[in-house]
């Protein structure tokens, strides 16, 4: 083609951009490497326009002592936790009889527990629980069917807390509550707007978790655990669904199922402490890495992952009883 129709060509497409880091930094490797870009496709006929990639925004700006607010509704600005809560004081036939009615004729299905016939004695071959092994139990609010001796097995594997979650569905019976090492959790207002939440003011949650000796219920217990990235900030709108999810978070971080220890996904650390399957917001003025605003969706998300927990509104009236 002629050049001046090439041209052409080339200018009605959309011109593409090389990023470009420390565009004011001293290093000049990044934006050399940029430039040598550049003249490669200027050089092939390309135009080329350089950008400055997004900034990652951790943190606001900063806040004074004077600024910072108690949140409406909400007694106390910091809560702790120290040791594991108490176990009931039952024998796991005990607590699952309160979930379980039995089966007199099994459906002619597995147990998904061990795989076997339910028609069948159970499979499982650990430590043997004080029952029979052809008994067989169906969960009251989910009708799931399982071998009794394969339930209380898996209670026992468990963190024995006197709950119970249906290994099918994920129903949970009782109260659950996790494995959070002792620590601090601080919630407050802080006067700046989150992106997407312009018409209020932001929660900051500050969570602070000291390394540590695993106890009983952790993955090595005896053996020490490390605590990356503490204290850890994470923002919530200061909206009425915002506070809810706050309140959630409190009943959450009282059952111990904020954090938990074990081995890091993006580090691949073993023996440290690791978020536990509810999601937060770290970043507070971009989403540059999926862990900030906007995000139309977090606050829906994250009350579903609590209500996955047991934690839902009615947890909120049971804690104040």
């Amino acid at each position: 083609l002629p050049p001046a129709l090439m041209w052409s060509l080339l200018a009605s497409r959309r011109v593409p951009t090389v990023p470009v880091k420390n565009l004011t930094g001293s290093s000049p490797v990044n934006p050399a490497l940029a430039g040598i870009t550049g003249i490669l496709m200027s050089a092939a006929g390309l135009p080329v326009c350089l950008t400055r990639p997004p900034k990652l925004v951790l943190h606001p700006p900063p806040v004074s002592k004077s600024e910072i607010q108690s949140i409406p509704g909400i007694s106390h600005t910091c809560r702790k936790t120290t040791k594991k809560q108490a176990k009931k004081g039952k024998t796991p036939e005990e607590v699952l009889k309160k979930y379980l009615q039995k089966v007199r004729h099994p459906p002619d299905e597995d147990c998904t527990i061990c795989m076997e016939r339910l028609s069948a004695p159970s499979g499982y071959k650990g430590p043997q629980p004080a029952i029979k092994p052809d008994l067989v139990g169906k969960l009251v609010k989910c009708g799931h069917v399982f071998h009794l001796h394969c339930l209380v097995a898996m209670y026992n594997n468990g963190n024995k807390d006197g709950s119970l979650q249906c290994p099918t569905c994920k129903t949970i019976y009782g109260v659950k509550t996790g494995t959070q090492p002792p620590g601090k959790m601080e919630y407050h207002i802080i006067p700046h707007a989150l992106p997407g939440h312009s018409d209020c003011k932001t929660i900051r949650i500050i969570y602070n978790i000291p390394p540590g000796v695993q106890g009983p219920e952790h993955p090595n217990p005896g053996k020490s655990f490390t605590a990356r990235g503490f204290p850890r900030h994470c923002y919530l709108p200061d909206s009425e669904k915002g506070r809810k999810v706050l309140k959630l978070l409190l009943v959450a971080w009282d059952r111990r199922l904020i954090f938990a220890v074990g081995t890091s996904s993006t580090t691949g650390e073993s023996d440290t402490v690791i978020w536990n399957e509810i999601h937060h917001k770290t970043e507070f003025g971009s989403n540059l890495t999926g862990h900030g605003y906007p995000d139309i969706n977090y606050l829906d998300n994250v009350l579903a992952e609590l209500a996955a927990q047991g934690i839902t509104e009615e947890s909120l009236a049971q804690e104040k009883d």
